[in-house]
Protein backbone atom coordinates (compact mmCIF):
# COMPACT_ATOMS: atom_id res chain seq x y z
CA UNK A 1 0.00 0.00 0.00
CA UNK A 2 1.42 3.59 -0.99
CA UNK A 3 0.69 6.67 0.33
CA UNK A 4 -1.76 8.45 0.32
CA UNK A 5 -2.22 12.85 0.14
CA UNK A 6 -5.52 14.60 0.78
CA UNK A 7 -5.40 17.76 -0.86
CA UNK A 8 -6.29 21.09 1.00
CA UNK A 9 -7.08 24.43 -0.12
CA UNK A 10 -3.77 26.11 -1.00
CA UNK A 11 -4.98 29.56 0.80
CA UNK A 12 -5.85 27.48 3.99
CA UNK A 13 -3.44 29.00 6.57
CA UNK A 14 -1.71 27.02 9.15
CA UNK A 15 -4.40 26.91 11.88
CA UNK A 16 -7.02 25.51 9.66
CA UNK A 17 -4.73 22.89 8.60
CA UNK A 18 -3.73 21.80 11.80
CA UNK A 19 -7.02 21.69 12.67
CA UNK A 20 -8.31 19.41 10.35
CA UNK A 21 -5.66 16.84 11.11
CA UNK A 22 -6.06 17.05 14.13
CA UNK A 23 -10.45 16.98 14.34
CA UNK A 24 -10.26 14.43 11.20
CA UNK A 25 -11.11 10.35 11.66
CA UNK A 26 -7.96 9.11 9.60
CA UNK A 27 -7.64 5.23 9.07
CA UNK A 28 -6.58 3.28 11.93
CA UNK A 29 -3.01 1.98 12.23
CA UNK A 30 -2.20 4.34 9.51
CA UNK A 31 0.23 7.22 10.39
CA UNK A 32 -0.75 10.90 9.17
CA UNK A 33 1.75 13.53 8.82
CA UNK A 34 1.47 17.33 6.83
CA UNK A 35 4.64 17.52 4.26
CA UNK A 36 4.81 20.70 2.45
CA UNK A 37 1.42 21.61 2.98
CA UNK A 38 -0.06 18.16 2.21
CA UNK A 39 -1.60 15.92 4.37
CA UNK A 40 -0.31 12.61 3.56
CA UNK A 41 -1.53 9.36 5.46
CA UNK A 42 0.68 6.69 5.12
CA UNK A 43 0.24 2.51 6.21
CA UNK A 44 2.10 1.67 9.21
CA UNK A 45 5.36 0.84 8.92
CA UNK A 46 6.61 -2.57 8.33
CA UNK A 47 7.85 -5.21 10.66
CA UNK A 48 11.51 -4.73 9.71
CA UNK A 49 11.07 -0.87 9.53
CA UNK A 50 9.74 -1.32 13.62
CA UNK A 51 12.84 -3.51 14.64
CA UNK A 52 15.53 -0.84 13.30
CA UNK A 53 13.96 2.05 15.28
CA UNK A 54 13.45 -0.33 18.41
CA UNK A 55 17.03 -1.32 18.09
CA UNK A 56 17.98 2.50 18.46
CA UNK A 57 15.79 3.54 20.85
CA UNK A 58 17.23 0.95 23.06
CA UNK A 59 20.75 2.33 22.47
CA UNK A 60 19.44 5.77 23.55
CA UNK A 61 17.63 4.87 25.98
CA UNK A 62 21.19 4.69 28.11
CA UNK A 63 22.64 7.88 27.60
CA UNK A 64 19.47 10.13 27.20
CA UNK A 65 19.28 12.54 30.23
CA UNK A 66 16.12 12.02 33.02
CA UNK A 67 13.92 14.96 31.91
CA UNK A 68 14.59 13.57 28.04
CA UNK A 69 12.54 11.60 26.16
CA UNK A 70 12.22 9.40 22.92
CA UNK A 71 9.43 9.32 21.41
CA UNK A 72 7.65 6.97 18.63
CA UNK A 73 4.50 8.23 17.29
CA UNK A 74 4.89 12.07 18.55
CA UNK A 75 4.18 14.92 15.84
CA UNK A 76 6.88 17.59 15.22
CA UNK A 77 5.19 21.00 14.44
CA UNK A 78 7.06 23.02 11.21
CA UNK A 79 5.05 25.90 10.94
CA UNK A 80 7.45 27.78 8.26
CA UNK A 81 7.49 24.73 5.79
CA UNK A 82 4.05 23.56 6.38
CA UNK A 83 5.01 20.56 8.21
CA UNK A 84 3.51 18.12 10.56
CA UNK A 85 5.83 15.49 10.66
CA UNK A 86 6.25 12.14 12.46
CA UNK A 87 9.91 10.94 12.95
CA UNK A 88 9.90 6.92 13.59
CA UNK A 89 11.60 8.76 16.81
CA UNK A 90 11.96 12.01 18.36
CA UNK A 91 14.29 12.37 21.12
CA UNK A 92 13.65 15.62 23.38
CA UNK A 93 13.02 17.29 26.69
CA UNK A 94 9.72 17.13 28.10
CA UNK A 95 8.00 20.43 27.90
CA UNK A 96 6.84 21.49 31.36
CA UNK A 97 3.40 22.98 29.84
CA UNK A 98 3.03 21.64 26.46
CA UNK A 99 1.53 24.08 23.98
CA UNK A 100 -0.60 21.42 22.19
CA UNK A 101 -1.65 17.54 23.08
CA UNK A 102 -0.82 16.09 19.67
CA UNK A 103 2.58 17.76 19.02
CA UNK A 104 5.50 19.56 20.25
CA UNK A 105 7.61 22.62 18.03
CA UNK A 106 10.07 21.10 16.36
CA UNK A 107 12.90 23.26 18.00
CA UNK A 108 12.75 21.24 21.24
CA UNK A 109 13.92 18.47 19.00
CA UNK A 110 17.29 17.07 20.07
CA UNK A 111 17.38 13.77 17.37
CA UNK A 112 14.77 12.91 14.73
CA UNK A 113 15.09 9.28 13.53
CA UNK A 114 14.01 8.22 10.23
CA UNK A 115 13.41 5.01 8.75
CA UNK A 116 12.46 4.96 5.03
CA UNK A 117 9.67 2.97 3.81
CA UNK A 118 9.30 1.77 -0.09
CA UNK A 119 6.10 4.26 -0.30
CA UNK A 120 7.78 7.63 1.61
CA UNK A 121 11.21 6.85 0.78
CA UNK A 122 11.70 10.66 -1.26
CA UNK A 123 9.15 12.73 1.40
CA UNK A 124 12.00 10.94 4.01
CA UNK A 125 15.56 11.47 2.20
CA UNK A 126 13.95 15.04 0.70
CA UNK A 127 11.09 17.11 1.95
CA UNK A 128 11.52 16.11 5.95
CA UNK A 129 15.20 16.37 6.35
CA UNK A 130 14.84 20.25 4.78
CA UNK A 131 12.21 20.89 7.41
CA UNK A 132 14.14 19.65 10.58
CA UNK A 133 17.18 21.76 9.02
CA UNK A 134 15.19 24.66 8.60
CA UNK A 135 13.65 24.55 12.17
CA UNK A 136 17.28 24.17 13.37
CA UNK A 137 17.32 20.55 15.29
CA UNK A 138 20.70 19.68 15.58
CA UNK A 139 20.79 15.94 14.65
CA UNK A 140 18.87 14.21 12.10
CA UNK A 141 19.36 10.06 11.76
CA UNK A 142 18.00 8.84 8.24
CA UNK A 143 18.27 5.14 8.19
CA UNK A 144 17.64 4.05 4.14
CA UNK A 145 16.16 0.74 3.86
CA UNK A 146 15.77 1.43 -0.50
CA UNK A 147 19.01 3.56 -0.57
CA UNK A 148 20.25 3.07 -4.63
CA UNK A 149 23.52 1.71 -3.69
CA UNK A 150 21.87 -0.66 -0.55
CA UNK A 151 21.21 0.35 2.33
CA UNK A 152 22.86 3.58 3.98
CA UNK A 153 22.41 5.26 7.07
CA UNK A 154 23.41 8.79 7.65
CA UNK A 155 23.73 11.25 10.23
CA UNK A 156 23.31 14.73 9.54
CA UNK A 157 24.13 18.03 11.86
CA UNK A 158 25.04 21.58 12.05
CA UNK A 159 21.98 23.01 10.52
CA UNK A 160 21.76 26.23 8.42
CA UNK A 161 18.93 27.46 6.35
CA UNK A 162 16.99 24.46 5.36
CA UNK A 163 20.07 22.20 5.29
CA UNK A 164 22.23 19.75 7.40
CA UNK A 165 25.63 19.06 6.94
CA UNK A 166 26.28 15.19 6.32
CA UNK A 167 27.91 14.01 9.95
CA UNK A 168 28.42 10.30 8.35
CA UNK A 169 27.35 7.92 6.19
CA UNK A 170 27.76 4.14 6.03
CA UNK A 171 26.13 0.88 4.74
CA UNK A 172 24.24 -1.22 6.79
CA UNK A 173 26.98 -3.33 8.53
CA UNK A 174 29.21 -0.48 9.83
CA UNK A 175 29.31 1.55 13.07
CA UNK A 176 27.98 4.62 13.23
CA UNK A 177 28.79 7.44 16.05
CA UNK A 178 26.27 9.70 17.51
CA UNK A 179 28.07 12.92 19.05
CA UNK A 180 27.78 14.64 22.22
CA UNK A 181 24.67 14.87 23.75
CA UNK A 182 24.50 11.32 22.73
CA UNK A 183 28.18 10.13 22.41
CA UNK A 184 27.18 6.70 21.47
CA UNK A 185 27.78 4.08 18.42
CA UNK A 186 25.21 2.29 16.85
CA UNK A 187 25.90 -1.26 15.60
CA UNK A 188 24.21 -1.16 12.39
CA UNK A 189 24.79 -4.41 12.09
CA UNK A 190 21.83 -5.30 14.30
CA UNK A 191 19.46 -4.12 11.29
CA UNK A 192 17.73 -6.57 9.43
CA UNK A 193 17.97 -6.40 5.73
CA UNK A 194 15.92 -8.69 3.11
Amino acid sequence: MSALTVSQDPDQNWDDLVRYWEEMEWPEGSKVEIIEGIITVSPAPAFRHNVIAARIQRRLYSVVPGDWEIFQTLAVAVPSRLGMLIPDLVVAPVPDHPEAESHIPAPLAELVVEVTSKSNARHDRVSKPAAYASAGIPLSLLVDCWAPGGPTVTLYGEPKGEVHRVLAAVKFGDPLHLPEPFGITIDTGEFPVD
